[in-house]
């Protein structure tokens, strides 16, 4: 069974959770979530909470109101910590959580010392807990099941992500290739050919500018392939801006 509650110390609000009991911590310390943070009173026998992350928070972005909601939280379930003043909490990343099989039940390493962070708090705070445990709620839950489904959609996304910046890199070269050709496309219209063209034509009697079918159709080409070329770089743009 897994304790749920709900933080609206920012916005939009995120989870936090606990187990039941030390053998319900075991389950979560295996089948955490990469975004997870746990909390634990420093020193003390205490619950082991968890907040989830949303995607644009991370662990050292973590608001401090957030931090406090945890801590809070973490201190009152806690034999001892709860009747304690200035208590230290400590917290890290699920994925700086290390077991090892000499551990007892509950009991929990770092990987890394750097990682784990420390928060004081000087006393119990009952608005905060009473906000809380209003969004109390208690599930059983396929801890493994969750992470799985949870690993799948983050694949799909990668997939896709992938798939994208392929596409983007292709209409990149696209459009180089365009750029390029739209570069050659303006030797046909140099001065010194511009010149040739309406001497060729000139009438000195009536000054009528005769210009060669075969200029105007290399005009016309011209157009005809600069406005391909300009529904391509639209259509490029569209779905860069889509994505």
């Amino acid at each position: 069974m897994v304790i749920k509650f709900t933080s609206t110390a920012i916005d939009p609000p995120v989870l936090l959770y606990m187990g039941v009991d030390k053998f319900e911590n075991e389950k979560l310390i295996r089948w955490g979530w990469p975004e997870d943070v746990w909390f634990h009173v420093d020193k003390l026998s205490s619950a082991h909470v968890y907040v989830r992350l949303p995607p644009h928070i991370t662990f050292d972005t973590m608001p401090e109101s957030l931090m406090i909601d945890c801590a809070q939280l973490v201190k009152a379930n806690s034999i001892q910590g709860c009747k304690m003043n200035n208590i230290e909490v400590v917290f890290t990343p699920w994925e700086n959580l290390k077991k090892t099989g000499d551990m007892d039940v509950g009991q929990i390493g770092f990987k890394d010392d750097k990682r784990v962070r420390k928060i004081k708090v000087e006393k119990k705070n009952n608005d905060i807990l009473n906000r809380l445990n209003k969004t109390k709620v208690t599930e059983d839950i396929d801890y493994q099941a969750e992470r799985e489904q949870r690993d799948a959609k983050e694949r799909q996304k990668q997939r896709q992500k992938q798939k994208e910046m392929k596409e983007i890199e292709k209409l990149d070269k696209e459009a180089k290739e365009r750029e390029n050709r739209i570069r050659s496309y303006e030797d046909v219209f140099t001065e010194e050919n511009l010149r040739e063209a309406n001497e060729r034509g000139n009438d000195s009697d009536d000054f009528i500018c005769f210009i060669e079918p075969s200029f105007i159709q290399q005009s016309l080409l011209l157009i005809s392939l600069l406005c391909c070329e300009l529904l391509a770089i639209f259509k490029q743009y569209y779905f860069i801006l889509s994505s």
